[in-house]
């Protein structure tokens, strides 16, 4: 099952975020032990005073083609489990989001 879901607006995305990973990136799809899908990022930011947050905007508005005004966090502001929405064609969306995440199986 994909850690997304679509809508009329564009989709809403599942993450589990690192932060101070290193590098800004997306590491694939993960599997938590509730059974729930989310996709696995990464973020060179700490998290403190919203830092990692930004971070993880601009990181997936890069990576989905969209401006940084079309990605928002839902909520988990203050967790490393969040809920992000990003508007736009939700089939584009999530034709790239499979893309970036393909490479990159579960548990690597």
């Amino acid at each position: 099952m994909d850690p997304w879901r679509y809508s009329a607006q564009g989709i809403s995305v599942a993450l589990r975020v690192t932060p101070r990973g290193g590098r800004d990136d997306i590491d694939g799809i993960e599997t938590l032990a509730n059974g729930r899908a989310v996709v696995k990022v990464r973020v060179r930011a700490i998290a403190e005073g919203g830092e990692a947050n930004r971070a993880v905007t601009e990181m997936l508005a890069k990576a989905l083609g969209v401006p940084k005004a079309k990605v928002r966090i839902l909520s988990g502001v203050t967790s490393r489990l969040k809920q992000v929405a990003v508007d736009g064609d939700p089939a584009k969306l999530g034709e790239v989001l499979r893309k970036l995440t393909a490479a990159k199986p579960d548990g690597l």
